[in-house]
């Protein structure tokens, strides 16, 4: 036994309350290690006759990466409280590990030696809005959408589409172009819209905001967008913004006033300046977004700054009723200014949505306290991997997919917010060479993934585009421009996954083990009476799957086609095309 290897904490996705009355416990192993693992608990007060009173779980296998085994249990514990330990079995040799370290038989006389966790508050339970796990977004760069106002039309703007992209051109998008197009997104199936910026500001991505509390003349008026709520909520979509707390733009008026007046500026406290005068080249003697000198960083830990950021928070959910928050560059905020954002937003609207932009590990910011969920970039980079850039083994993809499930608890899972293009990238069908079969693969992942799945505009009508500004097209708006097959399967997929709630969040998902198949990825979700499989092959040429279960007697229906056929024997067999795909009930 690899004593070293194993891993537990009792907090976080180790040990947390899933619901106000379930715990999920989970261990971590060297892969191949273990042949069993019990969990070992009982509640700390329960004795007889001076006798810690304790039951056994079986743990469950539930997915292996690169390194290790985890293995899962989920228990009910009467009273809310338990103290608890493993029992580890290699084939030969078995050991009890506690909170102290590994013991060769189970101590009895001393709850002390176990982990703890205290009491199931209701109150710690992670909570993110129900609504969420069945939403399905479609990204917004506002700018480059639907000009449905010429009259708002910035200085200088261009003929829609007339040229392409680049960091200071414009075309006119606006909120009321929007408006004139919401029945296109419910035709799509469209159930929440998340718009990059709309706050005033200098640059046509609008990430540099001069004033918080107003929309960007270019894009309407707080009256249009008022309109664009109420137009999105008769029609079921759910609208989430962005906000840069992190940095302001340049041309805030409370940076000019420090650019001016330097030390004697009263807004000097607002920023992190070093040193005055302020200076831009060759670096900017002040804390910015990278080292970007127009992109000034806010001091949230200010007074004054972390009261006017709070009241942008609350603002534009109470006076306009706002389904969500999307932060940027979340991750360099104080996590203290994150905990009064959330309760300041969710005592006016409970069920808000708040996402971090965050690239790496976020399980700081996912504890109930600060955010409802990230944005899943791992998730991202693995299906490019996989797919666009196939230099990763559908092993490989198991392996490493398994390891980002397992750094959350399920119910953030849940709510994970999966894309694998944005603003920010390539769009998806250039990573793919263009191949829009392998981007049908991508989306039948994307939509029957755990979590809430996002489109970026333009994705589902085949549009391209290289890195930033490539990737900022204006939306093909002409129908013998647009794909209209690519359209069709992401509207299906998304239809489909409402009508199959295992397509969504039911259901606990596990992936078929990476060496089953070369190039065929697999996954289940299965609620203990019904499985929903997706099998995707990766390969260049049809190859047979045969499905690793005891289908004797059970009827199998294929999601996609409708069909259903009743099987006997003992293996089930199916022939998959090459880049196809397939998405069986059972």
């Amino acid at each position: 036994m690899i004593k070293e290897a194993i891993y537990h904490r009792p907090k976080d996705n180790y040990a947390y309350a899933c619901t106000n009355e379930e715990l999920h416990i989970q261990i971590r192993t060297k892969k191949d290690d273990i042949q069993e693992a019990t969990l070992l608990h009982g509640d700390p007060y329960d004795w007889v006759d001076k006798k810690w009173i304790t039951s056994t779980t079986p743990m469950v296998k539930s997915g292996s990466d690169q390194l290790f085994d985890y293995w899962f249990a989920a228990i009910k514990p009467p009273f809310k409280r338990l103290r608890y330990g493993f029992i580890l079995n290699d084939g030969s040799e078995s050991a009890c590990l506690t909170e102290k370290g590994f013991y060769e038989e189970a101590p009895t006389d001393d709850t002390g030696y176990y982990f703890c966790f205290p009491f199931i508050n209701n109150v710690d339970v992670f909570s993110a809005p129900e609504w969420v796990k069945n939403t399905v977004w479609y990204q917004i760069f506002p700018e480059r959408f639907a000009n449905g106002n010429s009259e708002n039309n910035p200085e200088g703007t261009i003929p829609w589409g007339s040229e392409e992209p680049t960091p200071t051109n414009f075309f006119g998008g606006d909120i009321e172009g929007v408006i004139q197009n919401v029945g296109y997104l419910k035709d799509l199936g469209i159930s929440g819209i998340y718009f990059t910026p709309i706050f005033k500001a200098h640059s046509n991505h609008k990430y540099d905001t001069i004033d918080y509390m107003e929309i960007d003349p270019q894009f309407g008026t707080k009256e249009t967008f008022k309109k664009l709520i109420e137009v999105c909520h008769e029609n079921g979509i759910k609208v989430m913004l962005d906000a840069v707390f992190n940095h302001s733009g340049f041309y805030f008026p409370q940076f000019q006033d420090v650019l001016e007046n330097g030390e004697n500026s009263r807004f000097k406290s607002w920023f992190h300046v070093h040193e005055f005068p302020l200076v831009t080249e060759p670096r900017p003697n002040y804390d910015t977004f990278a080292f970007t000198p127009f992109m000034p960083k806010l001091n949230t830990e200010n007074s004054e700054v972390k009261e006017y950021l709070l009241e942008v928070g609350r603002y534009w959910v109470r006076e306009f009723n706002i389904d969500g928050w999307r932060l940027d560059v979340a991750n360099e905020v104080d996590h203290a200014f994150w905990r009064d954002f959330r309760k300041e937003v969710k005592a006016i609207k409970p069920d808000l949505y708040i996402l971090g932009e965050i690239w790496h590990d976020s399980m700081p910011w996912l504890r109930g306290d600060q955010f409802d969920a990230v944005m899943n970039y791992p998730f991202t980079t693995n299906i490019l991997n996989l797919f666009a850039k196939q230099n990763i083994s559908v092993k490989q993809f198991v392996e490493n997919m398994t390891s980002v499930i397992h750094m959350y608890p399920k119910n953030v899972n849940d709510v994970a917010f999966n894309l694998v293009d944005s603003h920010d990238t390539p769009r998806i069908l250039t990573e793919c060479g263009d191949d829009v079969d392998r981007l049908k693969q991508v989306y039948s992942l994307l939509l029957t993934f755990i979590g809430t799945p996002c489109i970026y505009y333009g994705d589902e009508i085949g549009m391209t585009g290289n890195q930033d500004p490539g990737c900022r097209k204006c939306m093909e708006w002409d129908k013998d421009k647009q794909n209209h097959d690519l359209y069709q399967h992401v509207q299906k997929l998304i239809r489909l996954r409402g009508e199959n709630p295992m397509l969504a969040n039911e259901g606990q998902i596990s992936f078929i083990p990476g060496e089953y198949h070369d190039t065929c990825l697999a996954y289940t979700k299965s609620d203990g009476n019904k499985t929903i499989i997706v099998i995707l092959n990766t390969g260049h040429e049809s190859t047979d799957y045969i499905l690793p279960f005891n289908l004797s007697g059970k009827t199998v229906k294929n999601i996609w086609t409708d069909e259903e056929q009743a099987y006997d024997g003992n293996e089930f067999s199916i022939n998959i095309l090459p880049k196809g795909f397939m998405i069986l009930e059972f």
